[in-house]
């Protein structure tokens, strides 16, 4: 067993799991502009048995993602700010927009698309729900106008025999964080739905002919630590990888 009584394995090196970074304003301890991502992601991985790693989001490493992802076992895309509308063909329409950064879009473009072309285990979380689809041609609902999905601990339902019911080991996953105020709307090419919230906006998703890759609009790592539903879906791309 690991320190945090997930599962070990015995590779020379646990899966490695790619995470890309985003700017940040501060962070204590550091020396000048940090790139950050939230530690909840790196520990979910971490108790599954994998190593998270964090590739900053720097335009001059686009280039260089293919070769990464060959010595990478796995990607996590996660939560973050809105996708630019002109990715997806659109003009922005919504003033609730928010935290728009050209890097992120970038960086988490070109790592769906070498994840996709590796066949490599991904799990897309909330904005990674969102670049995958928008990655495969897909758009977005700027705004669903709702705050029942925003800082909401919402139930949903999951298709029976779909990767992510057999990953939580239900099909009716009750404590699901949902912070987001964008949603699917045109699926991308190859995406399957295989859940949804009881209003019928799009909550999780498959990739038809992928080896396993999965997407959650709600976030999973809010919970992960106490709550084995959730953390089941890091548990099993670390499986996946291994």
């Amino acid at each position: 067993m690991n320190s945090s009584g997930g599962q070990a394995y015995t590779d020379d090196v646990n899966p490695l799991v790619v995470i890309v970074g985003r700017q940040a304003g501060d962070a204590k301890g550091v020396r000048g502009a940090p790139f950050a991502a939230g530690q909840a992601y790196f520990l979910a991985v971490e108790r599954a048995g994998g190593i998270p790693l964090m590739l900053p989001p720097i335009p001059g490493l686009i280039d260089d993602i293919p070769s990464l992802l060959r010595r990478c076992d796995a990607v996590v895309f996660h939560g973050g700010g809105d996708i630019d509308p002109r990715r997806y063909g659109q003009e922005a329409t919504e003033d609730s927009l928010y935290g728009i950064v050209p890097e992120h879009d970038a960086m988490e473009l070109e790592m769906v698309a070498a994840a996709i072309a590796a066949d490599k285990p991904v799990l897309a979380i909330c904005r990674g729900l969102q670049i995958l689809n928008v990655a495969l041609g897909g758009t977005l609902v700027q705004d669903i106008g709702s705050e029942d999905h925003w800082m909401q601990f919402t139930a949903n339902e999951v298709d029976a025999g779909s990767r992510i019911a057999k990953a939580m080991g239900t099909e009716t996953p009750q404590r699901c964080h949902c912070v987001h105020h964008q949603a699917l709307d045109r699926l991308g090419d190859g995406m399957r739905v295989v859940g949804r919230h009881a209003d019928g906006i799009v909550h999780a998703v498959e990739l038809d002919g992928a080896h396993w890759i999965v997407g959650t609009q709600w976030h999973p790592e809010d919970s992960a630590a106490d709550d084995a539903q959730q953390q089941g879906l890091f548990d099993e791309l670390i499986r996946q990888a291994t």
